[in-house]
């Protein structure tokens, strides 16, 4: 099984932790680093190939995973020269990859199990399949509605339910075929054209912990579980064949 992980952000939001690491580097507790603790997920969910996209210090992303022989993986690296977004890394690869694959960003902190993601998308037909997480969201003001400058609807402190994307999807060759390599291209633009295409992703909920860290305050609380998340985080997995 093959993953691409988005590795070559800035991670300006996570400043100034990022400010001479990348944000998959930052390190969470005290011994390991962000994309060391999704390498060894992957291995554990019998992935055996990586492909990293690398650009903002991606020096130090070489030297730390280095052939990923240490994982009980095969890396191989792919370098931008332009930011190409969270997509456009995959148009100049296409010759490399598999008929389906994973592709996830490298600043992701969950116990989801990616293989079983894969092999639910390659079952599926569906051109892309997205990892979904549940959110609810109390809104502290009461929230108008307006229309020509009246109230129409009024609302006191709403909940809001919704569905937000993971980070970390399965993905077809097929599903990437026409566009050019090297075009800057977004997993928003990918989910809006398969839309306008009658091409609708499919959704693989998933209901265990995650954590997008874009965040200082995301980092901090990284940090402060860790140490409880370790066991779930970190617990070895037997691999389902494909």
């Amino acid at each position: 099984m093959h993953v691409v992980i988005m590795a070559g952000g800035k991670g300006t939001r996570l400043k100034p932790y990022t400010t001479s690491l990348p944000k998959p580097l930052v390190p969470i507790g005290d011994s390991h680093a962000i994309l060391e603790i999704v390498l060894h997920q992957l291995a554990s969910c019998g992935f055996t190939d990586v492909t990293l996209a690398i650009n903002h210090l991606g020096s130090l992303i070489r030297a730390f995973v280095g052939d990923g022989s240490r994982f009980g993986l095969r890396v191989r690296y792919v370098e931008e020269s332009v930011p190409l977004s969270t997509i456009g890394p995959l148009f100049g690869i296409r010759d490399r990859l598999p008929e389906h694959f994973l592709v996830m960003n490298g600043d992701v902190l969950t116990d989801l199990d990616y293989g079983d993601l894969l092999r639910t998308h390659a079952a599926s037909g569906a051109p892309l399949t997205v990892a979904t997480f549940h959110r609810t969201v109390k809104i502290d003001f009461g929230v108008l509605s307006v229309e020509d400058g009246r109230v129409v609807e009024f609302s006191e402190k709403p909940v809001l339910d919704y569905h937000v994307s993971m980070g970390v999807y399965g993905l077809s060759t097929r599903t990437i075929a026409a566009y050019p390599a090297g075009l800057a291209f977004g997993f928003d633009q990918l989910v809006l054209d398969l839309l306008e295409r009658g091409e609708p992703p499919a959704s693989y909920q998933f209901d265990g912990y995650w954590l997008d860290i874009g965040r200082p305050e995301d980092y901090d609380e990284a940090n402060r579980a860790f140490e409880r998340l370790r066991p779930i985080l970190l617990s070895p997995r037997t691999p389902e064949p494909v």
